[in-house]
């Protein structure tokens, strides 16, 4: 199999692992070579840890090591500031924060490890950022204008199958009681809906590596038992592999209807 360059641009440490981590352990155990790039070093995530340099150094001490075990060939850090979940509040974040720099500029800076990679493929978020996140959304303006500037011929934006994701939680509400913060009308407007989904990539074969992936990312596990990673820590394997043997892509420049299984796969 002719080897390929597939360079996955995430906001923050972590993020790869709930998203694209066994994608990642997938085109590695084929031969090709991944590239993990963040925009930030999560400086302003939740933590024990106090937010700042100490934590955004912990924090890609973290990304590291989720790496090694992904089998990414590079890691590479942009260097912007986390923007944190509140980009009004702009006197309490750091600067440059990612969503505050010009996206031409970020575009460019992403683009120069596109080209000095010959990358085949990016993958960026859905416009919608996934959840919302600022950051999630500036990777979205980005990753698409980097993709352009490089000519980085396939850009898959790494979401969740929106329908799905509801059916499970309204599931889990039966039995669980979730926080009175969570609502669940966010998740209504989140991620993408099935039918718009392109690419269903079955990665239950490396559900191993990408739950090792999300427990390389200590500070975001541990500690809050509301934390993302914690809780999905917490479920049993088979559970665990059957909730995240399958990772999802749009690829905007397909048409309608068309339903892949692998990142390189090209419509009949």
């Amino acid at each position: 199999m002719q080897q390929r360059v597939a360079v996955f641009f995430h906001a923050h440490p972590d993020d790869e692992a709930l998203l694209t981590a066994g994608t990642m352990a997938m085109l590695a155990a084929e031969g090709h070579r991944v590239v993990l790039v963040v925009a930030t070093a999560g400086e302003s995530g939740l933590a024990d840890t106090a937010r700042g340099a100490a934590l955004g150094a912990l924090r890609m001490t973290e990304l590291a090591r989720s790496a090694a075990v992904l089998g990414c060939a590079r890691v590479v850090c942009l260097g912007y500031g986390d923007s944190g979940l509140s980009p009004e509040t702009t006197a309490a974040r750091p600067g440059p924060a990612f969503v505050d720099v010009d996206i031409e500029t970020a575009a460019e800076a992403l683009a120069a490890v596109l080209a000095e990679e010959s990358a085949d493929l990016l993958t960026i978020y859905d416009p919608a950022g996934g959840y919302g996140h600022p950051d999630h959304v500036r990777v979205h303006l980005v990753g698409a204008l980097a993709a352009r500037i490089a000519g980085t011929p396939i850009v898959l934006e790494a979401t969740v199958d929106r329908d799905l994701l509801l059916r499970a939680l309204r599931l889990l509400g039966r039995v669980y009681r979730f926080p009175p913060e969570f609502d669940l009308a966010v998740f209504e407007r989140a991620y993408t809906p099935g039918r718009r989904i392109t690419h269903r990539v079955n990665v239950a074969r490396f559900a191993k590596r990408k739950r090792a992936s999300m427990a390389a990312h200590a500070s975001q596990a541990g500690g809050a038992d509301t934390r993302t990673l914690a809780l999905l820590l917490r479920l049993p394997r088979p559970l665990y592999r059957f909730a995240f043997g399958t990772e999802w892509y749009v690829r905007r420049d397909l048409p309608p209807g068309v339903r892949l299984r692998h990142p390189f796969d090209e419509p009949p």
